[in-house]
């Protein structure tokens, strides 16, 4: 077990006296988690990812790299403004100017944080920063003491840290906690290190570097080697008391370390790490739904915790065992992280307070009188289609309608002929900007003729560059899951439908990709030009290399 006695109790700006057991969840979906291809999210979303990640109770929240784009600022400018509760955190390199950036966003919160950054190993310095190791640490003192002069939390990060030589990391730590750091991170940016390393490197620092009994250490992981939780759990076992980490442990590359695995892995296993994270537990399949429904990306069945196998039993030997007690297999119960033993409860004989109910139970809190006549609405027309009504068939209703955000395009109505006889042949009615225009298609299938003429009345220079259908639930009257990839310009986006009718789940998906389009576009723009639904907008301003 770690020797909590040999972690001092500290007074942080942002939590106040933090005792040797507690462990700050830093959540870096919104910022890192972003970052992964295809996971852009827009203001909507974020705001609606952000309000989930509050309601689970992560302690810090990085809701992005404000001066890397004007869509980031006013993304973690309008979560600073809206979402109480947790931190709210933005990122900066060790700039004058993205600091000062940083800080105007962020200045709204209730609790505010800017993060700083800077490369402290060797090849990084050499071949990305360019910079000698003298000119890092002051660029470390005068980034982090502006930082102070912003807010009183500033967390300072040595990117690349698991390959920097300890005597200089020691040496780069050390300058930041002089400088008025308040959270020490250490990332393993590349995913290179073994969990021993980080255990070492975490202890290592609290020994000999000065003033470290008065900061917080945090621990950042990437999972490259498939190590990230297992190299987070080893560096709170090294004296660290904040880990980094994010939904679906999505991020650059192979991701980042999996906020349910942690959190679920120190409470299973207080025996072996006595740190306490609070989180609301049974939020975080719902978190975890709610973040592929908005990115388009489903875990896979065996993800744990959240994966649809992580509480399934097949084996003979294995049902025969959690029948008898359910610990003979289950280290946890489902019902610890959100997870129903029962989910066939609702059909079309229903009625609005039993939806109201089952909603409440599925997480989703109270829902207001309008929202609910909506769902209610669709409720009752997918029960007249289907024979049954599962909870995931709810929560996809649900999740369908917040996706229809930012909706300059709409779908009236589509109409699908096909067969052997003659090419499939799609009629679709748009709403564009509330003007009505329809338009017939042929295709290489029915989905491809329906794409087709939605082009015809939306043309676009975007590439399709996923297709992607899934069953919500079991059966031939199932609803489909839809997701749909667009590119254009280096811009991806991902729109996500739902139905039972596969041909509309997919249209609603094309649909709802492109309208996230014209929002990156409008976005990202410079130039005014016309845009090619015929609207102006603008061109692109490119992200500056973070």
């Amino acid at each position: 077990m770690t020797d909590t006695a040999s972690v001092p109790t500290i007074d942080h700006p942002s939590f106040g006296r933090l005792e040797p057991s507690r462990v700050i969840i830093f959540d870096t979906t919104l910022r890192d988690g972003e970052q992964s291809p295809g996971f852009s999210m827009n203001l909507a979303e974020k705001l609606r990812m952000a309000e989930a990640l509050a309601a689970l109770g992560v302690d810090v929240m990085e809701a992005g790299f404000p001066i890397a784009s004007p869509g980031d600022f006013e993304s973690v400018h309008a979560i600073a403004e809206r979402i109480k509760g947790p931190v709210i955190c933005g990122l900066a390199r060790a700039a004058r100017n993205d600091v000062l950036r940083a800080a105007e966003a962020v200045a709204p919160a209730e609790r505010k944080r800017i993060h700083i950054f800077i490369s402290t190993s060797p090849l990084h310095m050499k071949y990305k920063l360019r910079m000698e190791p003298d000119a890092v640490l002051e660029a470390i003192t005068e980034s982090v003491r502006l930082g102070r002069k912003q807010v009183e939390d500033v967390e300072w990060s040595a990117e690349d840290g698991s390959r920097t030589e300890p005597e200089f990391l020691c040496r780069a730590v050390e300058a930041a906690i002089k400088a008025g750091a308040t959270t020490i991170n250490i990332p393993d940016t590349v995913g290179y290190a073994l969990p021993r390393d980080m255990e070492d490197i975490f202890s290592m620092l609290r020994a000999r570097v000065p003033g470290a009994e008065k900061v917080v250490f945090s621990a950042h992981n990437h999972n490259d080697l498939g190590l990230a939780v297992a190299n987070t759990i080893a560096s709170l076992r090294g004296g660290a008391r904040q880990v980094e980490c994010t939904v679906n442990g999505i991020g650059e590359r192979a991701g980042n370390a999996a906020l349910e695995e942690i959190v679920m892995a120190l409470r299973t296993r207080p025996d072996a790490v006595a740190a306490v994270p609070e989180i609301h537990t049974e939020k975080i399949l719902r978190t975890s739904r709610l973040l592929s429904a908005i990115t388009g990306f489903e875990v896979q069945p065996n993800k744990a915790i959240v994966g649809r196998n992580a509480f399934a039993h097949e084996s003979g030997i294995h049902q025969d065992g959690v029948l008898k007690h359910a610990g003979t297999y289950e280290i946890m119960t489902p019902e610890s992280v959100g997870w129903s033993r029962s989910s066939l409860v609702m059909g079309k004989h229903s009625g609005r307070a039993a939806l109201r109910d089952k909603l409440r139970a599925l997480g989703y809190g109270e829902i207001g009188d309008n929202a609910l006549a909506d769902v209610f609405r669709r409720f009752k027309d997918l029960a007249d289609r289907k024979k049954v009504v599962y909870d995931d068939d709810i929560a996809a209703l649900m999740d369908e309608g917040h996706l229809r955000d930012h909706t300059r395009i709409r779908i009236a109505s589509l109409r699908v002929v096909a067969g052997t006889e003659a090419p499939p042949e799609a009629t679709v009615t748009l709403e564009i900007d509330g003007e009505t225009k329809t338009a017939t298609a042929t295709g290489d299938g029915a989905v491809d003729a329906t794409f087709a003429a939605v082009n015809v009345l939306c043309p676009h220079t975007a590439t399709l560059r996923l297709y992607s259908v899934g069953a919500i639930t079991e059966g031939t009257d199932a609803q489909a899951r839809v997701t749909v990839r667009l590119e254009e310009e280096g811009k991806m986006v991902d729109g996500q439908g739902a139905d039972t009718d596969t041909i509309i789940a997919s249209a609603r998906a094309y649909v709802h990709a492109l309208n996230k389009l014209l929002v990156k576009r409008a976005r990202t723009a410079r130039h005014a030009r016309p845009d090619d639904c015929g609207r102006p907008t603008e061109g692109c301003r490119r992200r500056p290399d973070d």
